[in-house]
């Protein structure tokens, strides 16, 4: 995977904006609505200022948003390094940049939780390749892989369990698109979920019907371990999978344990 990832690959282009005639009644009243917690300033699409709700403490709500806006703004370009806004983010103490063209024009949005995507999204792809090879060399086939959205409802699942605590923090995840990609091995009409057990469950759960996968692809029909294991465990959807309500991940017993130490 190509390690020169730039701004552009992860900001967000449809940016909710505010104008400058705009009043703080009228901002406070976009952040209720919105759930943001602030605003880029635009004039003729360029940027000229960024309002926060800080910026709106005491202010009356009749004050126009040029009059209380800060100017002197930290941005971002869309072909910055990623790592090079993350720095920027760390050392100034934001939480996101604005992404400006060449002409000073707004063009999107990079915010902390894209850096923590970035980082968790290119991590994935060693599990993939790691997978893919054990494949071709048990089985004896090619095997290739592809990035795209698969059903949830398609899914087979090859674990039996899954922790509550764990999938609850899966679903905070989902909600702020910070959860990696699944891996499944697709199959005639179906697909074979191999890695990602508590992701794809939380989106059951949730109605969530689509999932962003790397999905790998056989050159010829060969039966799996895997399947063999999910056929004689039961297990035909998500909806066979327990949920353990009682027990912790292991990564959270671990984490508390060394907490009282």
């Amino acid at each position: 995977m190509d390690d020169n990832i730039r701004v552009s690959d992860y900001m967000t282009d449809d940016v909710v904006i505010v104008g400058l005639d705009e009043t703080v009644r009228d901002v406070a009243r976009r952040m209720k609505e919105t759930g943001h917690e602030g605003f880029p300033a635009v004039e003729d699409g360029r940027l000229v200022g960024y309002v926060s709700a800080r910026s709106l403490v005491m202010e009356d709500p009749d004050e126009q948003i040029f009059k209380i806006m800060t100017a002197d703004l930290f941005v971002a370009h869309p072909d910055m390094d990623l790592n090079d806004a993350a720095r920027v983010m760390f050392r100034s103490g934001v939480s996101k940049l604005p992404v400006v063209n060449d002409a000073g024009r707004l063009v999107g949005i990079i915010t902390n939780s894209d850096v923590i995507r970035s980082q968790i999204e290119r991590a994935t792809p060693a599990k993939v390749e790691d997978l893919m090879e054990t494949l071709e060399r048990v089985h004896g086939v090619e095997a290739t892989v592809d990035r795209r959205q698969v059903g949830v409802d398609v899914l087979v699942p090859t674990q039996g369990r899954v922790f509550r605590d764990e999938l609850e923090g899966r679903k905070y995840e989902l909600k702020r698109g910070l959860a990696e990609p699944i891996v499944v091995v697709h199959k005639t009409g179906r697909s074979i979920l191999v890695d990602g057990h508590h992701r794809a469950v939380a989106a059951h759960q949730e109605g969530i019907e689509e999932l962003e996968a790397y999905v790998i692809e056989l050159s010829s029909d060969v039966e799996l371990g895997l399947e063999m294991t999910a056929e004689s465990s039961g297990l035909r959807s998500l909806g066979d999978v327990e949920i353990l309500e009682d027990d912790q991940h292991p990564l959270i017993r671990l984490t508390k344990r060394y907490r009282k130490s």
